[in-house]
């Protein structure tokens, strides 16, 4: 019987009405089996991950949800090498397959690393409160919560686990669940990690639903909390993203289309150079690495019209010692396309090139093949075209080849390679190899509205650099005009996209309640006993302490010069404020915040362990000798910490703001100190 490759919908493994696609090994040519999603009620699937994935979601902090991915991140690299044999099929080298699944399984691991950047609640407060009225008593505020919808990704064949793993780990981070449409042609890859993350039940119930057939329908009811995202063809993605149910439900849709990336050697880069043999290793590598199907791969090489017979025989020599055939052969450095389908899609794209621009290495029908039939396999040889005329042959900034297909193309100065990399009218990425960094400068500043990023090659970067065509988690993954106008990952950005801002507005203490952080304004009722004395737990927001006062004088003022080194004029001598904003001497800022500590302190050992850091420290008015100054330290923030280990002490980091007054009541200087403090609770 043949296999069938199914859905994971509802809580259950299901298959899909009848046969939609077979599916083969990319190598050998071997039917692996067949899948289909006919008959899947759509709008049932979407309502179990609102319904019951989205609650469970949402109950859970922005801790737990980032501990919950660590898990599963470690949970899947103990599994990896399960994922690395069904890769092969996909025509991936080890290389290749190192990119997908490990490359994968590191967002995963990104992302619970935000967990640092965001509270122990549900939600986030979204930047600092604004004054609303004069007195004090109105201020705004923004909040950020779930949406209560599903993400549906619909991703392409290329990268079948790191499509997966890098969208989900954002939507689950934000606490909304996930239903995945791989493509169909390799989904038989997402499904067996899809398997593995079921059985570990890592994931409340209806956080992932997995669709592996054609998923026609899948998005027929989407509303108004649900979000799209795509990973495929210009063309298709803007039919999606133009459809009825998208628009009239203002649907957040995000695009990631082909892109025609270019990397350009810059001027000073002679073959004299480090930097002019990483950028011919650079090209080469994202010519062949996992065959040229990578949507941020080097389509358009562009280089100093003086180097440009140096850089194609260079390029051609180095693509001539790329071995094609079976990945799981010594020796071989490029694999097949993931289907014979996408053979022949190649194959048409650079015919249509070749009308306007020459073949200088690669012969699409006489290459050789290492340990498979490429009669059988969807195997394809490295292309390298040479377009002499850019600006005016313009095939190369409009037609992708998604293969080991590029073109190498002169320019006079770096405007103009400027010009030439923008006329892809829009790309994820491009990158400069230069040794100069003004050349660099001047390229970035001018190419950086039609790329959503941009890598500056040079040998000082080159041994720690992940390369041209390597998305990062932290750093956002998209691009303008043809490469969609979507952003993925992004860090704390990518959680933020499956978040609703909202606009909050109320008394401060009203506000900090809602925020649990500290709104100037809110009650401040007094500490009984001293904060100090109080455990992680105990503590809330909003209690202060009132501290006994301390007049300052001269003394204080040189004694701090004399201890701290700093002599400025301002504190040392009076006859010097000429043309100053000062009165008279005024004593040191540090002074004050260190007087302060002094003053709001409890020296005796309790469950404060240390003083962990200084934030937004301000000196507003001006302390002169004889002015009098108290504190109102307040518990501002809240954070919880993980233990480490068994033996760690269990902790948290609390926010206080430090708010020194003067005589006449008002605010000198203010500052947020941040204290490691001790659990009742260590088991946890």
């Amino acid at each position: 019987m043949m296999n069938q490759y199914q859905n994971y919908i509802q809580g259950k493994w299901v298959s899909g009405d009848g046969s939609e696609t077979k599916l083969y090994n990319a190598i050998n040519g071997d039917l692996l089996g067949e899948v289909s999603s006919k008959g899947i009620d759509y709008k049932s699937v979407l309502e179990y991950g609102r319904s019951i994935g989205g609650p469970a979601l949402r109950k859970m902090t922005f801790q737990e949800r980032g501990r919950m991915l660590k898990a599963l991140a470690f949970f899947l690299l103990e599994k990896k090498e399960r994922y690395y044999g069904v890769s092969s099929w996909t025509g991936a080298t080890k290389i290749d397959s190192w990119i997908d699944i490990e490359g994968g399984i590191g967002n995963l691991f990104a992302n619970a690393s935000l967990r640092k950047q965001f509270p122990d609640l549900p939600y986030y407060v979204d930047g600092v409160a604004a004054p609303l009225s004069k007195g004090g008593s109105f201020i705004g505020h923004h909040i950020m919560v779930p949406k209560e919808g599903v993400a549906i990704h619909i991703n392409a064949f290329n990268f079948p686990i790191w499509g997966m793993l890098e969208k989900i780990a954002v939507n689950l981070m934000a606490g909304v669940p996930a239903i995945v449409k791989p493509s169909e042609f390799t989904c038989y890859l997402t499904e067996v990690m899809v398997r593995d993350i079921i059985e570990s039940k890592i994931l409340p119930e209806g956080s992932l639903q997995l669709v592996c057939g054609l998923g026609r329908g899948i998005i027929d009811h989407v509303d108004a909390r649900d979000t799209v995202t795509f990973t495929g063809s210009a063309s298709t993605g803007k039919v999606l993203k133009g459809l009825p149910q998208i628009t009239e439900n203002s649907v957040a849709f995000n695009l990631e289309a082909d892109s025609l990336n270019a990397s350009i050697l810059g001027k000073h880069a002679t073959p004299e150079t480090a930097e002019y043999d990483l950028f011919i290793k650079e090209c080469v590598k994202e010519i062949t690495i996992k065959a040229g199907q990578k949507c941020t791969a080097v389509r358009r090489i562009i280089v100093p019209e003086n180097l440009i017979d140096e850089v194609e025989t260079s390029l051609a020599q180095r693509l001539g010692k790329t071995t094609i055939g079976d990945p799981t052969q010594e020796g071989v450095r490029m694999g097949a396309l993931a289907t014979k389908i996408q053979v022949d899609r190649v194959r048409e794209n650079v015919d249509l090139l070749a009308k306007s621009q020459k073949i200088v290495f690669g012969d699409l029908d006489g290459f050789e093949v290492l340990g498979a039939d490429k009669k059988l396999g969807a195997f394809f040889s490295p292309v390298l075209f040479r377009n002499n005329d850019p600006f005016k042959k313009i095939d190369c900034h409009e037609i992708e080849a998604f293969g080991p297909v590029s073109t190498i193309m002169p320019y006079k100065e770096i405007e103009d390679a400027v010009e030439l990399a923008k006329m892809g009218k829009g790309s994820l990425v491009s990158s400069i190899v230069t040794p100069d960094d003004k050349e660099a400068r001047e390229y970035v500043v001018g190419a950086a509205s039609m790329h959503g990023r941009i890598l500056v090659l040079n040998k000082d970067c080159a041994k720690e650099s992940t390369g041209h065509g390597s998305p990062m988690p932290l750093l956002t993954h998209g691009g303008p005009g043809r490469a969609g106008g979507g952003e993925e990952m992004g860090g704390k950005r990518g959680v933020l996209h499956y978040l609703q801002r909202t606009a909050i507005q109320g008394h401060p203490t009203t506000i900090t309640e809602i925020t649990q952080q500290f709104q100037i304004g809110a009650e401040t009722p007094e500490a009984n006993p001293h904060v100090f004395r109080k455990h992680f737990e105990e503590l809330v927001v909003g209690e202060t302490v009132f501290t006994h006062k301390h007049t300052v004088t001269d003394a204080d003022i040189v004694n701090f010069a004399n201890v701290s080194g700093d002599n400025f004029y301002a504190h040392m001598d009076a006859t010097s404020l000429d043309g100053t904003i000062f009165e008279q001497r005024v004593a040191h800022g540090y002074f004050i915040l260190s007087k302060a500590a002094g003053l709001f302190v409890d020296p005796k050992k309790g469950p404060v362990l240390l003083n962990y850091g200084l934030d937004e420290a301000r000196f507003i008015k001006p302390v002169y000798p004889g002015a009098t100054i108290g504190v109102r330290f307040t518990v501002k923030e809240k954070l919880d910490q993980e233990k480490r280990s068994e033996d760690d002490i269990a902790k948290g980091i609390v926010r206080f703001l430090v708010d020194v007054y003067d005589e006449t009541g008002e605010t000198v200087a203010l500052a947020t100190i941040l204290t490691m403090v001790k659990k009742i609770d260590q088991s946890q």
